[in-house]
């Protein structure tokens, strides 16, 4: 079986590469790039007619499986290739798994759109085409979210877990914490939310974050 993830670090992909590190998957990466019309090549819209990065092709004996869209991708590989055994990543009751879907969706729906815009315009796009006031609204509306997910955290920490979904570090904080990281460039922001503040900062210094960062 051969498992392929296209998609460069600087993007989305970095949640699946993240989480086949952390797996300890052996795969093959195609840094692919979404500038210059990679994704619109006819090979590439093959695999995913949206255009998009990542991508991931898991060839097994019964066929390729495609997934696409960057949590799909995590939490697929999670389910199909880690191990329920209350160590790995992979989810290892229902309440696990429930924990690392909706965070995950809840992600996609109530922090991405408004983390993204603190990212570009307080540190991606070029100075000169940032909007500080985007930033600024969208630093405000973060705060609703920030408040949910700390609070979350806040009674996981009383029961004595430390992450979302558990104890241990799962897919649900590889998801969560892949998108969080994009308000960094505004730290003023998270010394609002001490846990959370935390929680991302011993996510991100997992060495499998710290690898995928490098993969190109």
């Amino acid at each position: 079986m051969t498992l392929k993830i296209y998609g460069i670090s600087a993007s989305r992909a970095v949640r699946p590469l993240w989480t086949a590190l952390e797996l300890g998957l052996t795969f093959e990466h195609h840094a692919m790039t979404y500038k210059g019309g990679a994704t619109r090549t006819p090979e590439f819209l093959a695999l995913n007619p949206n255009g998009h990065i990542p991508v991931v092709v898991d060839e097994r004996p019964e066929g390729a499986v495609t997934v696409w869209e960057s949590m799909a991708c995590a939490l697929y590989m999670a389910r199909v290739h880690g191990q329920a055994d209350g160590q790995s990543i992979t989810p290892a009751t229902p309440r696990e798994e429930a924990e690392a879907l909706r965070w995950s969706f809840w992600t996609v729906t109530e922090l991405e759109s408004d983390a993204l815009t603190v990212l570009m315009h307080r540190l991606a796009m070029p100075e000169a085409q940032r909007k500080p006031e985007l930033a600024d609204k969208a630093e405000s509306r973060l705060k609703v979210p920030l408040a949910v997910l700390e609070q979350h955290l806040q009674a996981q920490h009383a029961q004595g877990e430390a992450y979302l979904a558990a104890k241990r570090f799962t897919v649900a904080d590889v998801c969560v914490a892949s998108v969080a990281s994009w308000i960094r460039p505004a730290p003023h922001v998270l010394l609002e939310y001490p846990a959370v503040d935390a929680w991302l900062q011993a996510c991100l210094d997992r060495p499998a974050h710290v690898k995928s960062r490098t993969m190109g």
